[in-house]
């Protein structure tokens, strides 16, 4: 029993500081959205307006994804970090004196940046802390730590006047705390590597299901995530109600990654995409159907909607993994995540203008219209290709996308590739 604590106190010393960290990045990251949001929504922004604001937040996410590596290899991961954190709260606190929309977009597009380059010097720290033995465990720990963490943040708005100034500054003390357990730490700086990215076109060739269900991903979750603060008050309802959403959606999200990443090893990836696609565009279409007196059941499909499309970007990964090396599983995800980015991008203010256009419902019409696409690709891949038998896949790594560099943790990521 003594050594079995202490080997687990040797496992979590290294990374305890940068799951700390990780905890107040993921409050600070999951309350700032709908906080501005609804702050937008009251002062009368128009939903494109809304749209163009959250957009910016996954512009700026891109860029940092492509290009915050050059900060850590500059200052190292430490000093990358805290300065990075910085800045993502100097430009929360920023709305609360600069009441423009437009302001607030080129904020938002900071704060993605920063976000973007702060998770590259999360997982890299964690990949290089991992051994062979914790690999696993310590990935699970991330996913809990980021998870939870995501899913309390939007409740900020029930215990709190939503439309409140000082709310940003709540927001910027956590980020600014995220900086405090790694700038205390005395565990050293992680090994700088070299690093090797797949573009979007060669993976596309490698695995065009792959890459779409990653860019549809992110036409989705951005779009759900970024405006449902607009579709809220067109029907009607509060922030708070807002906020027991948004948290509901999050916690259904977790709920199924683990039964669906054993449904895919076991029955295949596009299955399972094919099933998740249309139900979640059944429920997207079902909810436009009801009004603000039924919470309820909106309620009850958007935690639906939210079980049946969380795992979509996990599997556009393991579809795109399971025909490449495992050495390469690392460098294969800064390309899906640039597919995830550029979707996310158009996400919000996609749907921002077909809801000018149309109501709060239009929201929901984009969301079904999209995900019908999806599952329309993926009836023509799967006439296209055989599929992969069940033991010549890989396993199924339920990470989000801005967990990019999770591959890295997968055990896999050193054996060679299984025949194809």
């Amino acid at each position: 029993m003594a050594l079995a604590r202490l080997d687990i106190a040797r496992m979590v010393r290294p990374v305890l500081p940068v799951l700390a960290g990780v905890v107040f990045l993921e409050l600070a990251i999951g309350a700032l959205g709908p906080v501005a949001a609804v702050q937008l929504v009251e002062r009368g922004a128009s939903a494109s307006l809304v749209g163009l604001v959250s957009s910016s937040y996954y512009a700026g996410f891109l860029i940092g994804a492509l290009f915050g590596h050059r900060v850590i290899d500059r200052v190292g991961h430490i000093r990358a970090f805290s300065a990075l954190a910085v800045l993502a709260a100097d430009a929360v606190l920023l709305h609360a004196l600069i009441a423009s929309p437009y302001a607030w977009a080129a904020f938002r597009a900071v704060i993605g940046m920063s976000v973007a380059a702060l998770f590259v010097v999360v997982e890299s720290w964690l990949n290089d802390k991992a051994t062979g033995a914790t690999r696993g465990r310590i990935f699970a720990g991330y996913m809990v730590a980021s998870w939870a963490a995501s899913g309390v943040a939007p409740l900020l708005l029930s215990v709190a006047d939503p439309t409140d100034p000082l709310l940003f500054t709540a927001i910027a003390i956590a980020f600014a705390t995220a900086v405090l357990p790694m700038a205390l730490t005395t565990v050293g700086n992680p090994e700088i590597e070299s690093r090797a990215h797949f573009g979007i076109l060669r993976l596309f060739r490698i695995s065009p299901l792959g890459v779409v269900a990653c860019f549809g991903s992110g036409l989705v979750t951005s779009a759900f995530y970024g405006m449902t603060a607009v579709y809220i008050e067109g029907i009607g309802l509060t922030a708070r109600h807002l906020s027991v959403l948004l948290s509901v959606a999050i916690l259904g999200g977790l709920l199924v990654q683990f039964p669906i990443g054993w449904l895919s090893d076991r029955f295949g990836r596009r299955p399972l995409m094919l099933a998740c696609a249309i139900a979640a565009s059944g429920f997207a279409l079902a909810i436009t159907f009801f009004e603000g007196d039924s919470f309820p059941a909106i309620l009850a499909l958007a935690f639906l909607f939210s079980s049946a499309t969380a795992p979509f970007y996990a599997l556009g990964v393991a579809q795109t993994n399971d025909y490449i090396t495992p050495r390469d599983f690392v460098a294969a995800s800064g390309g899906l995540l640039f597919g995830w980015g550029l979707g996310a991008s158009a996400g919000p203010s996609a749907a921002g203008a077909l809801m000018q256009w149309t109501g709060p419902e239009g929201l929901f019409s984009y969301l079904a219209v999209v995900l019908a696409i999806i599952a329309a690709f993926t009836v023509y891949r799967m006439m296209r290709r055989r599929a992969l038998t069940p033991a010549q896949q890989g396993n199924f790594l339920p990470i989000e996308p801005q967990t990019s560099g999770a591959p890295g943790l997968d055990p896999r990521s050193g054996e060679p590739a299984k025949p194809a």
